[in-house]
C-alpha cells in the first residue's frame, strides 16, 4: 500500500488493473471512544461546482440513482471505526470533473480530538491502493480527506487534507450546495432552543471555508410579523412551471418505530399463523444450509433496498439483481454445486459472486472456498461471499486461501455473518423502512425464519472448546500466560461483543458499536495476544460499546473468577449548575431503573468518591456528595451486577445468552433514562432559574 503526503497525485490505473471500481475508507480512532464524524462526497463540473443539489452525498443521500456513488456506512476496525464509500468510476457521468470526498464533525466537535485520522483507497477485489494520514487536523470541523479527478480517460486521487472551520454546511455550501436550514427554523419557531442548537451544529449554518479566518457571526435581523396574504393565480395562458427539486436537508432522519400488529383473529394461542418460509420440516443441516440460502438469495432479489445493502459493501454496482441456487460449475474431474449465486446488471455489465453457506455450529471448509475461488477467477467472477453463524474479525480470516498473483483477474474474499443478515433486516423494517407494503412484509417474513430455533441461522453461539479448560485454569490459577487457549477465548470473545453490537443496534435503530482502546498502528494479533495475558493474569474479559445518542460508553466485564458480569456506564458531571442538584436530578431521572443499581461518584482524587445502590440513595441523593468540599466530581459510574452463565453455548444457562440478557437489561432499564439533551436542558433551566 502506497503511503501519500499532502498534495501527492496519482494514476489510479498505475496502482491496480481492477481500478474501474474503488473503495474509500475514513477513518479515524477516540481516545475516549466517542468520537465520530459523518461522511459526505461532492460531485464537481469543471467549474468546481456541483450540477445540482443531488450531487451532494451524505446521512440522508446515500446512493445514486446511477449506483456511481454509494455510502456504505460505518465498520469497527481494530483501534476506532471506518466510513467506507463505494465509487464506480465507470457510470461517473461524463460532465462531473472531480469527485470530493470529506468528513465533518458535529455538536461544536473538532477534528484535532481524534486521532489518526486517514484515508484509504483500495480497488474493486478489496486490495489496498494508497493511504493518506491528515495530521494537522487541529480545530477544523470538517475535512477534505481527498479527491478523484479525470486526466483524459483515466482517474486519479489526490491527498487535499483541507479543513474546514464552518462545519458540513460551510464546505457544502462552497461547492454550490444550496442548504436547507428549515429544520432549525422549525425547531427555533416551537421554543426548543436546545434542540435547535443541536440541529444548527448538524450542519445547516455556512460560514465559508477553514482555510480563511472564520468571519464574526452576524447580529440576528429583527422578527418582522406578516400578514398571510393569498398567492397570486397565474393567467391562464402562461405554461405551468416545474416545481423545483427539494434542497438537501442536513438534519438527519427521525426514525419512526412499527405500529403494533393488529390482534390476531386465531380462536387461541396454539393457532399458529401460516408462513411464507416454513421451518418446521427442516430435519438435517443440508436442509437447513440449502433453505436458508435459497430464502435469503429469493428477499435479497425481491427487495431491492435490502439486495444492496448486503452487497453494497462487497463492491456490488447498483442495478438488476438476480440470485440463483443449484447450480452447477465446471472444476477439473468434478463439477462444483456453490449453494448459490449473487449476479447484478447494470449498462450491459454483470457483478458475480458465488455463496458459501453454513448453518449451525457447522464450519466453513477451506478446500470448498479455494475451489470457488478459483472457479471465480477462471470464471471473471468478482468475490466469493462465505455466510455462516460465525463473526469474521480483521487480521484473522476464517478460512485460509491461497491467492494465485500472476493471474491479473483478482477475487475478493468475503465473509457475511447470519447475526449481520438479521440486524439489516431489522434496521429496514423497524427503523428505516421500505419501498412498499410487500416489501416490508417479505423481511418480515425472513427475519422470523433466521430467528426460528429450526432454521439454524442465530450467528455465533459457542465459545469454543476452550472455554472450560480456561474457564477452569481461572478459578485454580493453573493457567499461564502464553497459553493459546487463552487466546482463543479472547477471540471468541470479541466476536461475542460485534455480535451483541449487532443485535443492539438492531434494535435500537441506532450506531453500536465495539471501542478497541489500542496504540495506533497495533497489529490485531499483538493486541489480542496482551488482552489474553491480561485474561490469565486477572481473570476478566472486557469490552466497550459505543451507543450513539447516548452520554458515555456501555462497559462490559466479564470476571471469570467470581462468575459476575457488569456493565456499567460513566456520564459526566453537567458543566453547569450546583452538586446537590446534579445528584438530585440523576436519582430523579433513575426513577424507574433497578434497585440494585450500584451509583459512584467520581472525583479528581485518588481516595474515591461516594458510592452506593439506587434504592440507598433515593430518600437520600445527598449521600453522593463527598464530605470534602474541596473535591471536584467529575461525573457518576452507574453499574449492574448479574451472575454469569458457565455453559459455553448460547442456552438459557450459557454464557453467551447471559451476556446478551445483561447489556439489553442494562440499555433499557438504566442507560435509556440518561438523555443527553434533557440532561443539558435541565442545567440550563436550573442555571437560568
Amino acid at each position: 500500500m502506497q503511503d501519500m503526503v499532502k498534495g501527492q497525485n496519482v494514476a489510479l490505473a498505475s496502482l491496480s488493473e481492477n481500478a474501474g471500481s474503488v473503495m474509500v475508507g475514513l477513518g479515524w480512532s477516540s481516545p475516549t471512544g466517542e468520537g465520530d464524524a459523518d461522511v459526505s462526497v461532492l460531485l464537481l463540473d469543471a467549474d468546481g461546482k456541483v450540477r445540482s443539489d443531488a450531487d451532494f452525498y451524505f446521512y440522508n443521500n446515500l446512493v445514486a440513482a446511477d449506483g456511481s456513488v454509494q455510502l456504505l456506512g460505518k465498520v469497527p476496525t481494530e483501534d476506532g471505526e471506518e466510513d467506507r464509500i463505494s465509487f464506480d468510476l465507470t457510470a461517473v457521468p461524463a460532465d462531473v470533473d472531480r469527485i470530493v470526498v470529506a468528513a465533518s464533525r458535529y455538536r461544536g466537535a473538532r477534528f484535532g480530538e481524534l486521532d489518526d485520522v486517514r484515508v484509504t483507497l483500495a480497488d474493486g477485489s478489496g486490495e489496498g491502493l494508497l493511504r493518506f494520514a491528515i495530521d494537522d487536523a487541529d480545530s477544523v470541523s470538517a475535512i477534505i480527506f481527498g479527491e478523484l479527478y479525470r486526466r483524459g480517460e483515466e482517474w486519479k486521487f489526490r491527498a487535499v487534507g483541507q479543513g474546514y472551520a464552518s462545519g458540513l454546511a460551510g464546505l457544502a455550501t462552497d461547492f454550490g450546495v444550496d442548504i436547507d436550514d428549515a429544520d432549525a427554523d422549525e425547531t427555533v419557531a416551537a421554543g426548543d432552543e436546545a434542540a435547535a442548537e443541536d440541529a444548527a451544529v448538524d450542519g445547516v449554518l455556512a460560514d465559508g471555508p477553514g482555510a480563511a479566518p472564520e468571519a464574526v457571526p452576524a447580529a440576528p435581523a429583527p422578527q418582522v410579523v406578516l400578514e398571510a396574504v393569498p398567492a397570486p393565480r397565474p393567467p391562464a395562458d402562461e405554461p405551468v412551471r416545474e416545481k423545483a427539486a427539494a434542497r438537501p436537508r442536513t438534519a438527519k432522519k427521525k426514525v419512526t418505530l412499527p405500529r403494533k400488529p393488529a390482534k390476531a383473529l386465531a380462536e387461541n394461542d396454539s393457532w399458529k399463523p401460516a408462513r411464507l418460509f416454513p421451518v418446521s420440516a427442516l430435519k438435517s443441516d443440508r436442509d437447513r444450509e440449502m433453505r436458508a440460502t435459497s430464502v435469503l438469495l429469493s428477499v435479497m432479489a425481491q427487495v431491492p433496498e435490502f439486495g444492496r445493502r448486503l452487497t453494497a459493501a462487497f463492491g456490488a454496482p447498483a442495478g438488476r439483481m438476480e440470485t440463483f441456487t443449484e447450480v452447477s460449475l465446471p472444476h477439473g474431474d468434478t463439477p462444483r454445486r456453490p449453494d448459490g449465486v449473487i449476479r447484478v446488471e447494470r449498462a450491459g455489465k454483470l457483478w458475480t459472486a458465488l455463496v458459501e453457506t453454513k448453518t449451525n455450529g457447522n464450519a466453513l471448509k477451506a478446500d470448498q472456498v479455494q475451489a470457488y475461488m478459483d472457479i471465480a477467477a477462471r470464471r471473471g467472477y468478482e468475490a466469493v461471499i462465505t455466510l455462516s453463524n460465525d463473526v469474521a474479525l480483521e487480521g484473522s480470516p476464517l478460512v485460509e486461501v491461497k491467492i494465485d498473483k500472476r493471474r491479473k483477474h483478482k477475487v475478493a474474499l468475503w465473509h457475511l455473518s447470519w447475526a449481520e443478515v438479521a440486524h439489516q433486516a431489522q434496521m429496514l423494517i423497524r427503523h428505516e423502512g421500505v419501498g412498499n407494503a410487500a416489501h416490508a412484509w417479505l423481511l418480515h417474513e425472513l427475519l422470523h425464519y433466521l430467528q426460528h430455533e429450526n432454521s439454524g441461522c442465530h450467528g455465533f453461539q459457542n465459545m469454543g472448546p476452550a472455554w472450560v479448560p480456561v474457564r477452569n485454569g481461572i478459578d485454580d490459577e493453573t493457567l499461564c500466560q502464553g497459553d493459546l487457549r487463552a487466546l482463543e477465548v479472547v477471540e471468541s470473545w470479541e466476536r461475542l461483543v460485534r455480535q451483541v453490537c449487532l443485535r443492539l443496534g438492531g434494535e435500537l435503530g441506532q450506531k453500536v458499536l465495539p471501542v478497541q482502546r489500542s496504540r495506533r498502528g497495533t497489529e490485531p494479533q499483538v493486541r489480542r495476544s496482551r488482552l489474553a495475558d491480561q485474561l490469565c493474569t486477572d481473570g476478566r474479559l472486557q469490552a466497550e460499546l459505543r451507543i450513539e445518542g447516548t452520554p458515555g460508553v456501555l462497559a462490559l466485564t466479564a470476571d471469570l473468577r467470581t462468575g459476575k458480569l457488569r456493565t456499567s456506564i460513566e456520564i459526566p458531571a453537567p458543566e453547569q449548575g450546583y452538586p446537590l442538584s446534579w445528584a438530585k436530578r440523576l436519582v430523579r431521572q433513575l426513577a424507574e431503573a433497578p434497585a440494585d443499581l450500584h451509583v459512584e461518584t467520581l472525583v479528581d482524587s485518588e481516595t474515591g468518591g461516594p458510592r452506593g445502590t439506587l434504592e440507598r440513595l433515593r430518600p437520600e441523593p445527598g449521600d453522593l456528595l463527598p464530605k470534602d468540599s474541596g473535591v471536584r466530581i467529575t461525573g457518576f459510574r452507574l453499574s449492574l451486577l448479574k451472575g454469569m452463565g458457565s455453559g459455553r453455548g448460547s442456552a438459557e444457562t450459557g454464557f453467551i445468552r447471559s451476556v446478551d440478557d445483561a447489556v439489553q437489561r442494562f440499555y433499557t432499564s438504566v442507560v435509556v433514562h440518561l438523555d443527553r439533551g434533557a440532561q443539558r436542558r435541565a442545567a440550563v433551566r436550573e442555571t437560568v432559574g
